[in-house]
């Protein structure tokens, strides 16, 4: 009898377990490719070097859209960024119907027409909007217009400034890693308690780092205060304009041509050896990143012979050429005369930062974990010629001539303009995504504006189908229940055992 009840206890543990995960089964974790319980968003991300279309998704039965966003797929658009179109504007918004016809057919269609979509620019249009502000609003027109010939909610093409390009990064690092809030097992928002995590991006024409300060920060363009789930954040950013990828090897470059008197054979010696190139002095000098430097009788097709030599020394004094490490009306600055509150906490380094010290990492085998390692790392790569590299990184062909330069320039960004040393550096996360989700602002821009990230914190949320829940509840209910049966036939024969005895 004693058998029996036991085993009709498991045995109902097992239907009911069964009958949970039949439920959760053919609930959240369903095809949501072609789920109406979901809704999505777009933004293109118009970089400097590049366009990159996201799409995110989010369970559409949250109240107020506050479900968790993930990404749903990506796409990167063919050539350039849309900056490079200042010529010729219809090609810019040309070069955006192959992913937006991706969208199309990711988004299922019954979520078209309520999908918002949003154009964000960022470095590269800001400089165009520098040099010519007419030419930037034919972009951002051909563009808009080519956005709205599609089935979406468009929201508007703009270009950020600096400041918002950096909060938002931020806001999308600390929001993958749920540091503002988490939602619990027992299907409530949180509160997790947790610091935020810096963040620090590089792109093509600009370089942005965000972190909360308890500083006073001296610059107000630099300081902003939000207000996210019922917590407020003192958040220092900057942009560095002219400081992406893209523009260092300009302005090196323009570094290198300048001491050797813009003759027409000049050695490089961030460059490997064993590589060579010719460079046209309009590559070098068409930003106004490097404009201020055009040598006199300046053409724009006048040809370089560039040849490298690999001098790691000789590389980092062009390099800390392009920095002012000693100009600050502040108490304290990182470079150039920029204020900056010292770092604390955990960052985030992505976006070139990434691809960078990955690079390191994979040809010189050294983890890049301190400030001495990467010393050692960027000595290390420098000192390869171009065929070693080669071999090392295959894939990297096209770029591997630059990775000394870009080394170099986030060796002396990290150290001796951020401040970073061997107690802090450690501190510095190098990642591409987080969450199954790529890291950058586009996430956290599409959150602000759909305002999906409230400003007080959310009350109690339902995380499951409500048959779950009560199955759940039925099952442990249940455990209990067999487990004081157990005990109880246990001490019954422990008993009945003795009182033979």
């Amino acid at each position: 009898m004693e058998q029996k009840a036991g085993v009709a206890c498991v045995a109902a543990l097992l239907l009911l377990a069964g009958v949970v995960g039949i439920i959760l089964l053919a609930g959240p974790t369903k095809d949501v490719s072609e789920s109406p319980d979901y809704k999505y968003g777009i933004v293109l991300d118009a970089g400097s070097s590049h366009t990159a279309m996201y799409i995110y998704k989010w369970p559409a039965n949250k109240e107020n859209d506050t479900g968790i966003v993930s990404e749903h797929s990506q796409c990167k658009v063919k050539g350039a960024g849309i900056s490079s179109y200042a010529s010729n504007p219809p090609g810019a918004g040309q070069s955006l119907v192959g992913c937006l016809d991706q969208a199309v057919q990711d988004v299922p269609k019954v979520r078209h027409a309520q999908t918002p979509i949003y154009l964000g620019a960022t470095a590269g249009m800001r400089l165009l909007n520098q040099t010519s502000p007419s030419d930037s609003d034919r972009v951002l027109s051909t563009v808009a217009s080519t956005i709205r010939s599609y089935p979406f909610d468009f929201r508007g093409a703009r270009i950020l400034t600096g400041q918002e390009e950096g909060v938002f990064g931020w806001v999308t690092v600390n929001y993958l890693l749920e540091n503002f809030v988490k939602y619990g097992w027992v299907g409530r928002w949180v509160n997790p308690s947790r610091d935020t995590v810096g963040a620090m991006d590089f792109g093509g024409a600009s370089t942005q780092i965000t972190f909360v300060t308890q500083e006073k920060v001296q610059s107000s363009e630099d300081e902003m205060n939000l207000r996210l789930y019922g917590q407020g954040y003192r958040v220092y950013t900057h942009s560095f304009l002219c400081y992406g990828r893209d523009q260092v090897l300009k302005k090196v470059l323009s570094k290198v041509f300048k001491s050797q008197g813009y003759g027409k054979a000049v050695t490089h010696p961030c460059w490997p050896a064993g590589y060579s190139a010719q460079v046209t002095l309009g590559s070098v000098y068409d930003s106004p990143c490097t404009a201020h430097e055009k040598p006199s009788g300046y053409r724009s097709d006048y040809r370089v012979q560039v040849t490298g030599i690999g001098d790691w020394q000789q590389c980092r004094s062009d390099v800390s050429q392009i920095f002012d490490f000693q100009t600050c009306a502040h108490s304290k600055c990182s470079f150039n005369g920029v204020f900056q509150p010292n770092v604390s906490g955990n960052f985030m380094a992505f976006a070139a930062f990434y691809y960078t010290h990955s690079f390191m990492q994979r040809t010189t085998g050294i983890r890049v974990g301190s400030v001495d390692e990467l010393d050692r790392a960027v000595q290390g790569m420098c000192a390869m010629k171009f065929d070693e590299m080669l071999q090392k990184a295959p894939d990297q062909q096209a770029r591997i001539q630059d990775y000394c330069t870009i080394g170099i320039f986030m060796q002396l960004l990290t150290t001796q303009g951020y401040k970073f040393d061997n107690s802090t550096f450690p501190s510095i996360s190098f990642q591409r995504k987080a969450a199954d989700t790529s890291i950058g602002w586009a996430l956290g821009y599409m959150l602000n504006l759909s305002n999906m990230i409230p400003a007080e914190s959310l009350a109690l949320r339902k995380g499951m189908q409500f048959g779950a829940w009560v199955a759940l509840l039925i099952l442990f209910v249940l455990v209990i229940l067999c487990t004081l049966l157990l005990q109880l036939q246990l001490l019954y024969r422990s008993k009945k055992e003795a009182s033979v005895i």
